[in-house]
């Protein structure tokens, strides 16, 4: 469900997204990872002090403070959405992180050490054009940490159940390695986190059942809907193994 202004989602869901995590693990992500598995990908890419790192699609941005305060990088994050940008300029403020509106692709011009793409692959039709700007924004040895919804294209069914199913792109992974390998990028480490993303989906969507009186309020019954729809798709379609969550690490040689 893509929104312009973003302030009001922000509000009315923070107090069920809060207690849908363990405590500590949400960090104002808009996504089902938890804190610990965003510090462990970093870490992975080689995420550290003064490590240049672009967040592609950043939303609100609390990743990229979490991962500024924790792993002391050198961050810029960037999102399409003028309201997430300015939600994450201002809860960034007191933290050396920078934040930009930009569409994507084309990515911001110079070289970074680190891309990361969190939870928003699914979003890109065209996997092939996003890599190879990927790739060409990374400096030699380079790496691009992301996470992937792995599985076959939806099916015209699935399509017409998903809302805004037009940001809803999955790619087999041996696809998307192909992707990868044409742009000059190998994958180097994987995870499946598709167990504990079930259960955070299905936390979510009970936190917004719960809430739904307060939540659509601020956002309307028809927002809540169908944001409690997609999340009983997602939830549907990980507990059969029709999509898998991973999260991969690629290096550009």
């Amino acid at each position: 469900m893509r929104q312009d202004d973003r302030a009001p989602f922000d509000r009315a869901l923070h107090r069920a997204r809060v207690s849908a995590y363990a405590p500590g693990e949400f960090v104002g992500q808009e996504s089902f990872m938890a804190a610990d598995e965003i510090l462990a990908l970093a870490v992975q890419a080689g995420i550290g002090p003064g490590v240049t790192v672009l967040d592609l699609c950043c939303g609100v941005g609390g990743p990229g403070w979490f991962l500024t305060r924790e792993l002391r990088c050198a961050y810029l994050g960037v999102d399409a959405s003028a309201s997430a940008v300015a939600i994450a300029r201002e809860r960034a403020s007191d933290l050396p992180c920078r934040f930009a509106t930009a569409q994507v692709p084309p990515l911001p011009a110079g070289s970074f050490e680190v891309v990361l793409l969190l939870e928003t692959m699914l979003a890109f039709e065209d996997k092939d054009a996003l890599v190879r700007e990927i790739a060409a924004a990374l400096r030699p040895g380079g790496r691009l940490a992301f996470t992937l919804e792995e599985g076959p294209p939806l099916t015209t069914a699935e399509r017409a159940a998903m809302p805004d199913a037009d940001t809803v792109w999955l790619t087999p992974l041996d696809e998307f390695a192909k992707s990868l390998e044409r742009a000059g990028l190998v994958l180097t480490w994987q995870e499946d986190h598709s167990h504990p993303h079930r259960a955070t989906a299905q936390a979510l969507a009970h936190a917004f059942d719960a809430d739904a009186e307060d939540i659509a309020g601020q956002i309307g019954r028809r927002a809540l809907d169908e944001l409690l729809a997609a999340h009983r798709l997602w939830i549907e379609w990980l507990d059969q193994a029709r999509v898998r969550k991973l999260a991969l690490v690629a290096q550009r040689a």
